[in-house]
C-alpha cells in the first residue's frame, strides 16, 4: 500500500514536470529574439551619435559629448501588437528609455524619433516603467502616484520589463510589478527602440546602459496576457498631465453637448448629430450642407488660442473647423461665416479641384484662400487625422497630423487682398474680428470629432 502511493506521488510529479516543460516551450515557440546572432542586423541607429555595440549578446550603448541629441537603436520592423520582455541595467546617474510603436517620419520635425517610451528612470523620482510619449505629448503615465511601482526598479542591477501592447492598450510590468496602463488610440504600429538620452554639458560622456534577452510576441497573444492590477490611464478626450499644467482644456467633455449650441439655434441640435463610444459625430445628408442639425458652435468666444482636434473622414467626406465665427453674419441658408479650416477628402470630393485659388479647398488649407502645404502627411480613410490651428496676434498657423501646412497674417495687406478678391468679399470685415466661435461644420456628410481641447493664449 505504502509502495502504491509512493509510485503515485512520482507519477503525478512526473507528470507535473513534463505539462511544465510543455508550457514553457508552447511559450518559447511563440516568441523570438530581436538580436540575432553576433551581430546588430535588422537595427538601425537615428536621432544621436551615442555608441550602440554588442558584446555576448548584450546590447552596450554609450554616452558621448552634449552636442549629440537622444539617440536610438530601432528595429527595422514594425510591430503592432505583441509580447516584449528583456532585461536592462543602467548607470545610476543616466536617463534612457525603451520605444515601443515609435516612428521616425520625414513630416515630423525632419525625421525625429517620437512615439511611446517605457521610462528607464534611475534617479531619487524613480518613473521607471511609467510611459512618456517622445518629441510630442509627454508623460502620459507618471508613477507619482504610484509608490509601489516606483519601488520596484533595482539600482545596479539587471532589471526585467514586459510589456503587452494590444490594440489600444499598453501595458508595462517592471521586475513583475505592474507599473503603467494606457489606453491611447494615438499609435498603433512602429518600431522598437534602444534609447541612449543625451548628457548635460557638464556631465562626462561614457556612461552606459545595457540590454540583454529582448525577446518579442507577435501570435498567439490572447493566451500568455496577464491580468492588470492598475486601472487604466484613458487619453480619448482626456487631458495629460502636461496639457494640464499648460493651461489646456478641453473644448468637449467627450459624452454630453455641455459648451455647444447650434449656430443658429438657442441649443444643441435635436438631429444630424450623434455622440457615440465617445466621438462627436455629424451624420450624413447626402453631403448636403446644414441640411439636417446644421453646424454647431461653442458658447464661449475665443481671442487668442492653440487649437487642437481629431478628425476621422468618411470617403468623399466634407466638413470644416472654423475660427473666429460670428453666427450672425448669416442668417439665411448655408453655413455660418468664418476662418475655415477646410476637412475634405480630397482623393474623392469634387472641391479638391475647385476654389479661388488652385487648391484651396484641399484639406487642411484655409477655405478658398490659402492652398495647405501639397507634401502634407494624410492618414488613410477610417483613420484618425488631427488638425492642429495656432492664432496669436493675427498669425495663425495651420498643422495636420504635428506638421505645418501653412501661415497667414489676418490683419495683413495681404490677406484682405485675398478676401476682396474671394468670395467673402460680401461680408464685412471678414477674418478681422477680434473674438469669435468655434466651429464644427454640417456638410451633410459624414464625419467624426474626438479629443477636441483647446489653450487661451
Amino acid at each position: 500500500m505504502k509502495h502504491t502511493k509512493l509510485t503515485t506521488l512520482f507519477t503525478l510529479l512526473l507528470l507535473l514536470m513534463i505539462a511544465g516543460c510543455k508550457t514553457k516551450k508552447k511559450t518559447d515557440e511563440n516568441s523570438y529574439s530581436l538580436i540575432k546572432g553576433n551581430t546588430l542586423d535588422g537595427w538601425t541607429q537615428k536621432g544621436g551619435y551615442a555608441k550602440y555595440t554588442l558584446e555576448d549578446g548584450v546590447v552596450v550603448g554609450e554616452t558621448v559629448p552634449e552636442d549629440s541629441p537622444n539617440s536610438f537603436l530601432t528595429t527595422n520592423q514594425l510591430y503592432d501588437d505583441f509580447i516584449l520582455e528583456l532585461d536592462y541595467k543602467v548607470d545610476p546617474s543616466m536617463n534612457s528609455g525603451i520605444q515601443i510603436r515609435s516612428n521616425s517620419k520625414p513630416e515630423f520635425q525632419d525625421g525625429r524619433v517620437h512615439g511611446y517610451q517605457v521610462e528607464i528612470d534611475p534617479s531619487d523620482r524613480s518613473w521607471s516603467g511609467g510611459i512618456y510619449e517622445e518629441a510630442r505629448r509627454g508623460w502620459l503615465v507618471s508613477l507619482e502616484e504610484n509608490q509601489t511601482a516606483r519601488e520596484a526598479f533595482k539600482q545596479n542591477e539587471w532589471n526585467h520589463v514586459r510589456v503587452e501592447a494590444i490594440n489600444d492598450s499598453l501595458k508595462v510590468w517592471l521586475n513583475d510589478v505592474p507599473t503603467a496602463f494606457l489606453i491611447d488610440d494615438e499609435t498603433k504600429t512602429g518600431f522598437i527602440a534602444l534609447q541612449v538620452h543625451r548628457i548635460k554639458p557638464e556631465e562626462k560622456p561614457g556612461k552606459k546602459i545595457m540590454w540583454k534577452n529582448i525577446m518579442i510576441q507577435t501570435e498567439n497573444l490572447e493566451g500568455a496576457l496577464r491580468k492588470m492590477d492598475l486601472n487604466p490611464v484613458r487619453t480619448k478626450n482626456n487631458l495629460t498631465s502636461r496639457e494640464k499644467e499648460n493651461g489646456w482644456k478641453m473644448l468637449w467633455d467627450g459624452k454630453s453637448t455641455n459648451g455647444w449650441k447650434g449656430a443658429k439655434l438657442d441649443s444643441f441640435p435635436n438631429e444630424g448629430w450623434v455622440i457615440e463610444d465617445g466621438h462627436l459625430t455629424v451624420l450624413s445628408t447626402g453631403g448636403k450642407e446644414s441640411d439636417a442639425g446644421g453646424d454647431i458652435v461653442t458658447e464661449k468666444l475665443y481671442k487668442d488660442f492653440e487649437l487642437k482636434v481629431d478628425f476621422q473622414l468618411t470617403k468623399g467626406a466634407n466638413s470644416g473647423i472654423k475660427y473666429y465665427v460670428d453666427t450672425d453674419l448669416n442668417k439665411g441658408p448655408g453655413s455660418s461665416i468664418g476662418l475655415e479650416y477646410q476637412i475634405l477628402d480630397d482623393n474623392n470630393h469634387p472641391d479638391a479641384k475647385l476654389g479661388n485659388h488652385e487648391g484651396s479647398r484641399t484639406l487642411a488649407s484655409l477655405y478658398d484662400l490659402i492652398q495647405a502645404d501639397v507634401n502634407k502627411s494624410v492618414n488613410q480613410i477610417g483613420q484618425w487625422n488631427s488638425a492642429h490651428i495656432i492664432s496669436k496676434n493675427g498669425v495663425v498657423t495651420h498643422f495636420l497630423n504635428d506638421k505645418k501646412v501653412l501661415e497667414y497674417d489676418r490683419f495683413s495687406e495681404n490677406f484682405k487682398k485675398l478676401v476682396s478678391e474671394s468670395k467673402y468679399d460680401k461680408w464685412p470685415d471678414f477674418g478681422q474680428l477680434e473674438k469669435g466661435q468655434i466651429l464644427l461644420q454640417d456638410h451633410g456628410d459624414r464625419v467624426l470629432f474626438k479629443n477636441i481641447k483647446i489653450k487661451e493664449l
